[in-house]
């Protein structure tokens, strides 16, 4: 079955084919953001069980990152030309093996590796994730699809999380936690194949070169603003938020067994909360919604790192409000993102898009890794204070570029690809997936 997706203005509600593509969608997101952040509170045990300090423990967390970003700036020079399921199945394919790799690697230097053959997959994944959605729902529904899909950074958090460092206590092991979710990928792996139709309508009028459509993005001055409102918006989360376990232990009084429980409690609020964001994102606009979020997740960047000793209660109460805001944010930019996007080159976009988000999680580790410093030897964390303003002003520095981003113009037209056969739409209102696009016989 393949489907064209038409940029239809007109539908508001969501449809259950649109729920289960949404569900599919976060699954996708689900693994491989459990993948990238599980890695952020084993950050004291692998300190310890490898021998290393905050700087090599950032490198880690990095390479995913860095990986993600070559991924996503060669898959944008071709990307619109594939089928959006061939690119999902490949790419997340790859992701499981690399997952699997990190379970079994028993050093630092394979560990690193391992991590950045997991960024490398895994960034073409989620930026088809975004893609899908920007093809298949209108403007209008955006915002709420884009919620539920990223409510899944939530799940991670409130289930995958606390499951992971629980099979890693279990097993006195930090591989532990690669296995299962490579596991766990397959079963996903298998849903894609099964579930998800062949998505074609994107590459109608691409360029036939693709480095020709690698610079037809960037010529763009809409595409550029969006890409540096993005960056600066991730690097003011991920400058702070691989330290705030290791921070809470060593310096605020808790303990490794509290950490999930940390974890769990904010996830389930951010959970709900991402979701009404993404309500209220298609309620009063994406910029609205994202100045509020985003000066409230300023206000808690400057708490977070500078807590004193705390008790469990408060370390729930402030990561809960850091993570609704900082997660929160995400939804309305990412709408953003989208909206500003020109519809013939919205998957090399996107691919571009998500890698200057893993470009922001690969320096934002650094730059905190760099501040922290090699004095911290297991006591505690010294300078968490200064990666907290310079995570702050790039909090404000998203804030003063949103205002810079526009929405897309008509789309650009440009000369057919000779490899695309003509596409005769069906104008049933559903396909068997139960989407609103149209089969292509």
């Amino acid at each position: 079955m393949t489907s064209t997706v038409p940029e239809s203005t007109s539908r508001t509600q969501l449809t259950l084919g649109d729920w289960s593509l949404i569900l599919l969608l976060a699954a996708v997101n689900f693994t491989h953001i459990l993948d990238f952040v599980i890695i952020m509170p084993l950050g004291d045990t692998l300190r310890n069980d490898l021998g290393i300090t905050p700087q090599l423990f950032s490198y880690v967390v990095s390479a995913y990152g860095f990986a993600a970003v070559i991924a996503g700036v060669v898959a944008s020079s071709f990307v619109d030309r594939l089928d959006r399921r061939t690119m999902m199945l490949a790419s997340f394919g790859g992701f499981i093996v690399a997952t699997w790799y990190c379970g079994i690697v028993k050093d630092y230097e394979h560990l690193l590796v391992a991590r950045g053959f997991a960024g490398l997959f895994g960034g073409i994944a989620a930026s088809g994730v975004m893609a899908i959605i920007g093809d298949v729902f209108p403007p209008a529904l955006r915002g709420r699809a884009i919620g539920a899909v990223m409510s899944s950074f939530a799940v991670a958090s409130t289930i995958g999380l606390p499951i992971g460092l629980m099979l890693a206590n279990r097993y006195d092991s930090w591989n532990a936690p690669f296995l299962a979710i490579a596991i766990l990928g397959v079963f996903v792996w298998m849903l894609i194949f099964m579930r998800l139709p062949s998505l074609t309508g994107h590459r109608v009028g691409r360029p036939a070169n693709p480095f020709r459509q690698f610079g037809a993005v960037v010529q763009q001055p809409n595409h550029l603003w969006s890409l540096a409102f993005m960056l600066a918006t991730v690097l003011g989360t991920f400058i702070i938020v691989p330290f705030i376990a290791p921070f809470y232990v060593a310096n605020c009084g808790l303990t490794e067994e509290d950490i999930p429980y940390v974890y769990a409690a904010a996830g389930i609020c951010t959970l709900f909360m991402v979701n009404a964001t993404g309500w209220l994102t298609d309620k009063i606009g994406p910029h609205k919604t994202f100045l509020m979020a985003g000066t409230g997740a300023v206000i808690m960047t400057a708490i977070t790192t500078n807590l004193p000793t705390i008790n469990l209660a408060v370390g729930i109460v402030v990561t809960a409000a850091f993570m609704v805001l900082a997660s929160g944010r995400m939804v309305p930019a990412q709408a953003m993102i989208l909206r500003s996007a020109d519809p013939t080159l919205r998957g090399a976009f996107m691919n571009l898009s998500t890698a200057t988000t893993h470009f922001g999680t690969a320096i934002g580790p650094l730059i905190s890794g760099a501040v922290i410093g090699e004095q911290y030897k297991g006591g505690p964390l010294t300078n968490y204070w200064v990666a907290g303003i310079i995570g702050m002003g790039f909090g404000v520095t998203s804030i003063v570029l949103s205002f810079f981003l526009q929405s897309a113009p008509a789309p650009v037209k440009h000369e057919p690809m000779v490899d695309v056969p003509p596409l005769i739409i069906d104008p049933s209102p559903e396909n068997e997936l139960g989407l609103a696009v149209g089969d292509v016989k």
